[in-house]
């Protein structure tokens, strides 16, 4: 339990602890002077040596349950800061992956897809005052997550992403248009969309340099990057019939970086390439570091009371008398 950071809201009620002592004092003097002393020739019948300590036992449990109650009546409370920011002065971002059957290759360990889950989780994990959404594309483009500050809900999506969720093919144009169509109503800002490939626009019903025209029409910059080894790479062409496994084969890895570059340049952002792990990694936290938000927002305290463990405590300690009293000493005094 944490106390360092908890106060009381009626602290005049801890001055009772102070007077608990002098009152137990005073009780035991009146209680000396009200009952004389008696010279007994027998100690037949008399309560046995244990009963005197055990009773004065009781009695503390009362004093010791008055305090609790005087703590609870202190009422202790935690407090946490809570930052609320406003959205609209922070960044709105669209994350535009690409998952074709390519994202299997293992130029990344333990491929393509699964190392950009890994770096993309961890990116928006870092992003906690945005509001963040989730475009995935292939043959042809889906938003299964609008822009969010719901950034759990995002990773889990995110980690669930699989190769064959879509048609085949790579639609960078649907791709793109699809997160703008998202940010399209934004009030931030800024809006950013995130655009990663690891192939050339061969599917879709958009044309690429479209969809980022729309975008700077939008006030939208487009990040974009390429995916991929330089030079070969270990690539699915197909699933073996019988053991139903992906077969590899070593691939020359092609990237329509003009294209990319030619996105990135129309929108103000920046065209990225990222041959390993590492470099992915550092691309993202490059972004990160570009896209700051300049925050304004308000916060507050959400407090927790904690007085309640006190008066469960006076009523236990109460209880603990009566049952001893009752019970071994045979008297509820």
């Amino acid at each position: 339990m944490d106390w360092s950071n908890w106060e009381f809201n009626e602290p005049l009620w801890l001055a009772g602890l102070a007077l608990i002592p002098l009152a137990a004092l005073g009780m035991g003097l009146l209680r000396a002077k009200r009952f004389g002393q008696f010279t007994f020739s027998l100690l037949d019948g008399l309560q046995q040596p244990l009963a005197g300590p055990l009773k004065n036992f009781t009695a503390l449990l009362s004093w010791m349950a008055l305090g609790a109650l005087c703590i609870a009546m202190a009422r202790p409370q935690s407090s946490e800061i809570i930052q609320q920011p406003s959205q609209n002065l922070g960044v709105d971002m669209m994350l535009s992956l690409d998952i074709s059957a390519s994202m299997l290759a293992k130029d990344l360990k333990p491929n393509r897809l699964e190392a950009l889950k890994d770096v993309a989780t961890d990116f928006v994990s870092r992003r906690n005052v945005d509001r963040i959404g989730l475009v995935i594309y292939a043959g042809e483009a889906y938003s299964p997550v609008p822009l969010t500050t719901d950034h759990s809900l995002l990773n889990e999506q995110i980690r669930a992403l699989k190769y064959d969720m879509l048609d085949g093919g790579t639609a960078i144009g649907m791709g793109l248009s699809t997160a703008a169509n998202r940010l399209a109503e934004s009030t931030a800002k800024s809006k950013v969309v995130i655009l990663l490939t690891d192939g050339e626009n061969n599917a879709g019903l958009v044309d690429p340099i479209q969809a980022g025209e729309l975008c700077a029409s939008l006030g939208i910059k487009v990040y974009t990057i390429g995916l991929g080894t330089n030079g070969v790479a270990s690539m699915p062409v197909a699933i073996d019939p019988l053991t139903k496994e992906i077969i590899y084969r070593p691939q020359q890895v092609t990237i329509d970086e003009a294209l990319l570059e030619r996105i990135a340049s129309i929108t103000g952002g920046q065209y990225f390439r990222a041959t390993d792990r590492e470099s992915l990694e550092n691309i993202y936290d490059l972004i990160d570091s570009l896209e700051k938000s300049e925050i304004e927002g308000f916060q507050f305290y959400r407090y927790t009371e904690h007085y309640s463990r006190f008066v469960w405590l006076a009523l236990f300690l109460i209880g603990l008398e009566l049952l001893l009293n009752f019970v071994l000493l045979k008297s509820a005094f």
